[in-house]
C-alpha cells in the first residue's frame, strides 16, 4: 500500500442586551487577522444547526432573542462572509469532511448512496417520485488521496465523536470516528485526551416546518415576522415563518445545554467552540439555490479565555476551509491535495481568497447544473441548462404549507413580480447581482452594459474554477456512476495483510488510498473502536489483533485477525 500517512506523520452586533462595540477585523494584512493563542492540541467542539440562514440577532435579525447564541457571540467572533459551496446537506457535508468541493469528488448530487432509495422504498416520505432510471444507489468515490479529516486528528491523538448525522455521500470509514452515534460525547473519552466533538441539531431542518405544524410555538402566536419579497405575505406564509423562528429558539436551547456541559466539566476555557449551520434556510427559494439565502450561513467561534470577544471577521471563508483549519488548530499541516486553506491556527493562510464558489446539481428526483462565484459585492451565476426552470418541482419540499401556498397563488396568477421570478419557464444563461443594493438577488444585471467589466471578471473566475477542480458534476450522472462503480457494482477494498517483524506488527492493504483500522481484542473489551493504523504496532505474545481496510466509496474489506504466538 502507498501510505499517504507518511507525509502527515512527519509534517506533524447587534446582540440583545450587549453594548460592546464590535471591531470589524479587516483582511488587509495578516497582522490584523484573527488568530488565537492556544495550547497545543486544544479541544474543539462543533455545534451544527441544519437549514439555517443568519436569522439571529448576532447577524442583524432581531425577530427573536437567542440568549445562548447571543452570549456565545458576545464572548466570541462572528464571521460575516461564511459560505457553503453546496446549498444542500449531503454535498455540503462531503465538502466539510474532506476539504474538497463535492463537485470535484463526484459528490454533488443530492443524494447518492443507498439512503436515497431506502427513503423511497421504506415509505418514510410521502409522495416521492421514483428515482430516475439512470440513477442507482451509488456512493461517490473520491480520489485515492482523499480521506475524512478526522482520521488525521485521531492519528495525532484526538478522541473524535459525532452526534450523530453523517450524510457524506459515501459511507464513512471505520477509522473516521471514535464514536458516531446518538450517545457520542467527549465525556466518553479516556482521561486527559484532547477531543474533537460534533453535535448536529436537527430541529431547524426544513422538514420540521411541516412536521411540527401541530406543536405549540416557542414564540407568540401572532409574532410579527419579516417576509422576504419572494415569499407570500399571507397567513399561511407567516405561520411557517413563525415556525422557523420557533425552531431557532429550540435550537438555541440545545446550544445552551452543550455549553453548560462544557462549563460543568471545566473545559470551557480549553475548548474552541464553533457554531454554524450546514447551508441556507429551510423556506422556499432558500435551500438548494445558489442565492445567498441558500449558501450564506452564520459562523460564531468562541476561543479560550474569550480571545477577540465581540469582534467580527469579514474574510471570505468556505466550508472547504474547515478541514484544513481543524488540522491547523491541532498543529497538523494540511495535506497538499486539500482544496481549502486554513483560516486559523499554526498553518493559517498567507493570502485571503477573493472569491467563494458554489455548485448545484441533482436534488432528489430532478437534475440541474448551476455554478456560482461570489466576492464581497457581486454574485455571478452560470446556468448550464438554461432551458430548465429554476424552480424544481420536488415532492419533498411540496409538503411545506408555504410552498403549497406559492403554488396555489401561481395557479391563480396571483404571484407578485418578485415571487414569479422563481417560476419562469427557463433561466438566463448568466446572472449577475450587486449584493449591496440587491440582497435578495432579484435584479439580474448580466445584460446591463454598466456591469460588463464585473460580468467578464466573474465569468472568467467561474470558468477557471470549473476547470481547475475538474468539475465532475458537469458530467452526465450515468457516466459518473460508471466511472465510480463499473457495471453498477462497487469496487471492494482488498483485505488487510499482516507481517510480523520482531516485536512489531505491520498491516498492509493493496488498495491505494485505503484507510486501515485495527484493534486489540481482549476478554474484557470485545469491541473497542478502531484505531487508525499509520505505523507498525508494538505487540506481545498472546495478543489478538483485528484489522479492517476501507477506501471511501468502496465496499469495506473483510475483518481479519492475527494471534501473536
Amino acid at each position: 500500500m502507498k501510505f499517504y500517512w507518511s507525509y502527515f506523520l512527519w509534517s506533524v452586533f447587534l446582540l440583545s442586551g450587549c453594548t460592546t462595540e464590535k471591531k470589524d477585523i479587516s483582511d488587509n494584512g495578516k497582522s490584523e487577522v484573527i488568530n488565537p493563542k492556544i495550547n497545543a492540541q486544544p479541544n474543539i467542539v462543533w455545534i451544527v444547526a441544519e437549514d439555517q440562514s443568519p436569522n439571529i440577532p448576532a447577524f442583524g435579525d432581531s425577530t427573536v432573542v437567542t440568549p445562548n447564541l447571543d452570549k456565545l457571540a458576545s464572548q466570541g467572533v462572528c464571521y460575516d462572509n461564511f459560505f457553503t459551496p453546496h446549498p444542500v446537506c449531503g454535498p455540503a457535508r462531503a465538502a466539510i469532511i474532506t476539504g474538497m468541493y463535492a463537485s470535484s469528488i463526484g459528490a454533488s448530487h443530492m443524494r447518492t448512496g443507498p439512503w436515497f432509495n431506502d427513503t423511497i422504498t421504506q415509505g418514510k416520505i410521502d409522495s416521492y417520485k421514483a428515482l430516475p432510471e439512470e440513477n442507482i444507489a451509488y456512493q461517490a468515490v473520491p480520489a485515492k488521496e482523499v480521506k475524512m479529516f478526522t482520521e488525521y486528528l485521531r492519528a495525532a491523538g484526538y478522541y473524535c465523536t459525532n452526534n450523530d448525522k453523517e450524510d457524506y455521500q459515501f459511507i464513512r470509514t471505520m477509522t473516521s470516528w471514535d464514536e458516531s452515534s446518538k450517545t457520542a460525547h467527549w465525556r466518553n473519552r479516556p482521561k486527559n485526551k484532547p477531543f474533537f466533538s460534533v453535535f448536529n441539531i436537527g430541529v431547524t431542518h426544513e422538514s420540521q416546518i411541516w412536521r411540527k405544524q401541530e406543536d405549540s410555538l416557542w414564540t407568540a402566536n401572532d409574532l410579527k415576522v419579516p417576509v422576504p419579497p419572494y415569499l407570500p405575505d399571507t397567513e399561511v406564509g407567516r405561520r411557517d415563518i413563525r415556525r422557523m423562528y420557533s425552531n431557532i429558539l429550540e435550537m438555541d436551547a440545545e446550544v445552551g445545554k452543550i455549553l453548560k456541559e462544557l462549563e460543568e466539566d471545566g473545559l470551557l476555557e480549553n475548548t474552541i467552540i464553533f457554531w454554524y449551520t450546514d447551508h441556507g434556510g429551510p423556506l422556499p427559494r432558500q435551500k438548494r439555490l445558489l442565492y445567498d439565502s441558500g449558501i450564506k450561513v452564520p459562523l460564531i467561534i468562541r476561543f479560550p479565555k474569550k480571545q477577540f470577544a465581540g469582534q467580527r471577521d469579514n474574510r471570505m471563508i468556505s466550508f472547504i476551509d474547515l478541514a484544513p483549519t481543524m488540522l491547523s488548530l491541532a498543529g497538523i499541516k494540511p495535506l497538499d491535495h486539500i482544496q481549502g486553506s486554513a483560516f486559523l491556527g499554526k498553518y493559517i493562510r498567507d493570502n485571503e481568497p477573493e472569491y467563494v464558489f458554489g455548485a448545484a446539481d441533482r436534488f432528489d428526483e430532478l437534475t440541474d447544473r448551476i455554478r456560482s462565484v461570489r466576492d464581497k459585492q457581486f454574485k455571478y451565476i452560470k446556468n448550464f441548462e438554461p432551458q430548465k426552470p429554476l424552480y424544481a418541482d420536488m415532492a419533498y419540499r411540496k409538503q411545506m404549507p408555504i410552498m403549497q401556498e406559492l403554488l396555489a397563488l401561481k395557479e391563480k396568477n396571483q404571484l407578485t413580480k418578485e415571487q414569479a421570478l422563481w417560476f419562469n419557464p427557463s433561466k438566463p444563461n448568466e446572472e449577475l447581482y450587486d449584493l449591496t443594493i440587491d440582497p435578495y438577488e432579484l435584479n439580474n444585471l448580466a445584460d446591463n452594459p454598466k456591469y460588463k467589466q464585473q460580468l467578464e471578471r466573474l465569468r472568467k473566475a467561474c470558468k477557471n474554477w470549473v476547470t481547475r477542480i475538474n468539475d465532475k458534476g458537469l458530467r452526465p450522472e450515468k457516466e459518473l456512476i460508471e466511472s465510480f462503480w463499473p457495471n453498477e457494482q462497487p469496487p471492494k477494498t482488498a483485505n488487510p495483510t499482516f507481517i510480523i517483524i520482531k516485536d512489531a506488527l505491520k498491516i498492509d492493504c493493496t488498495t491505494e488510498g485505503a484507510s486501515i483500522g485495527y484493534r486489540f481484542i481482549t476478554d474484557d473489551e470485545k469491541n473497542p473502536s478502531w484505531k487508525v493504523y499509520h505505523k507498525p504496532i508494538k505487540i506481545h505474545q498472546g495478543d489478538m489483533i483485528q484489522a479492517i481496510a476501507h477506501r471511501l466509496g468502496y465496499k469495506r474489506s473483510q475483518e481479519k485477525y492475527v494471534k501473536i504466538d
